[in-house]
C-alpha cells in the first residue's frame, strides 16, 4: 500500500514538474500572467510556472523580416507606379508586445503599406529616383513613431522595387539617349574648338617662319615616301618656297 501511493505521489510529481518547467531560449522571452494578469517578464533559461494559475506567451527578440506588398501609387507629378519595399523590425519590449496590440506583425504590416503609399505620394518620379536613401529613412522613422507603443522598433525600410508604366520607361530612355547625344555633341565641339585654336597658334607661328612650312612639308613627304608610294607630287607652293629659300641664302652669302 505504501509502495502504491509512492508510485502515485511520483507520477503526480512528474506531471506537476511537466507543466511547470519551461526552458525559454536565448532569443526569447516569456511573458507572465497570473490568474490573466501580467506578472513580468521571464527569461532565458529555465523558468517555472505555477500550474493552471501562470501561463505565459513566448515573444521573440530576433528581426523580423517583413515583405511590404507592391502597391499601386500616385507620385506628386501625377504618375502611377508601383512599389514594392521590405522592412525590417524587432521586439523591444515584449510586455507591450504581447499587451498593447493583438497581432503585432499584421499591424505593422499593414502601418507600413499605408505609410509607404503616403509618404512616396509626397514627391515627384524624378526625386523618388534620385532621393531614395532619404524617402526610405523617412518611411522608417514615420513606421516607427506608430510601432513604438507596440514596443517595436524599426530598423529599417528599404524600397526594394519600383515598376513604371511602358510609356514612362519609352519616355525615360528616350530622354537618356538624347541626354547621351547631347553630351557626345558638347565634347565633340570641344575638340574641335580646341584643335581650332591649336591650329591658329601654328598657322601664326608659321606665318613668322616661312620656312617652318617648308619643313613641315618636307616631313610630310617623308612619311608618304615610307607607303612606298611609286607618284610624289609637289606643289607649285613648294618650288615657290623652295626658290625663296635659295634666294635668300643667296643675299646672305658674302661676294666673292
Amino acid at each position: 500500500m505504501e509502495q502504491t501511493s509512492l508510485i502515485i505521489l511520483g507520477f503526480f510529481l512528474v506531471i506537476f514538474l511537466g507543466l511547470s518547467i519551461r526552458v525559454v531560449k536565448e532569443y526569447d522571452r516569456a511573458v507572465i500572467f497570473f490568474l490573466g494578469k501580467v506578472t513580468g517578464v521571464r527569461g532565458p533559461g529555465l523558468i517555472i510556472l505555477i500550474p493552471i494559475l501562470e501561463q505565459m506567451t513566448s515573444v521573440t527578440l530576433r528581426t523580423i523580416t517583413m515583405n511590404i506588398p507592391s502597391q499601386k501609387i500616385i507620385t506628386k507629378d501625377n504618375v502611377s507606379i508601383d512599389i514594392a519595399a521590405v522592412a525590417y523590425y524587432k521586439i523591444v519590449d515584449p510586455q507591450k508586445s504581447v499587451i498593447a496590440i493583438e497581432d503585432i506583425t499584421h499591424a505593422v504590416n499593414q502601418i507600413s503599406q499605408t505609410t509607404v503609399r503616403n509618404v512616396v505620394g509626397q514627391f515627384s518620379l524624378d526625386q523618388l529616383l534620385s532621393r531614395t536613401i532619404d524617402i526610405n529613412l523617412q518611411i522608417k522613422n514615420v513606421i516607427d513613431g506608430h510601432t513604438a507603443p507596440w514596443g517595436a522598433e524599426v530598423t529599417t525600410v528599404e524600397i526594394k522595387d519600383i515598376t513604371l508604366p511602358e510609356n514612362m520607361q519609352r519616355a525615360m530612355a528616350k530622354e537618356a539617349e538624347a541626354e547621351r547625344e547631347r553630351r557626345a555633341k558638347i565634347v565633340a565641339a570641344e575638340g574641335e574648338f580646341q584643335a581650332a585654336v591649336k591650329l591658329g597658334e601654328a598657322a601664326d607661328l608659321i606665318a613668322q617662319h616661312p620656312v617652318a612650312l617648308q619643313l613641315r612639308t618636307l616631313q610630310t613627304m617623308a612619311e608618304i615616301a615610307t607607303e612606298k608610294n611609286s607618284t610624289i607630287i609637289f606643289p607649285a607652293q613648294f618650288m615657290t618656297t623652295v626658290q625663296d629659300a635659295i634666294s635668300t641664302i643667296n643675299k646672305d652669302l658674302p661676294a666673292s
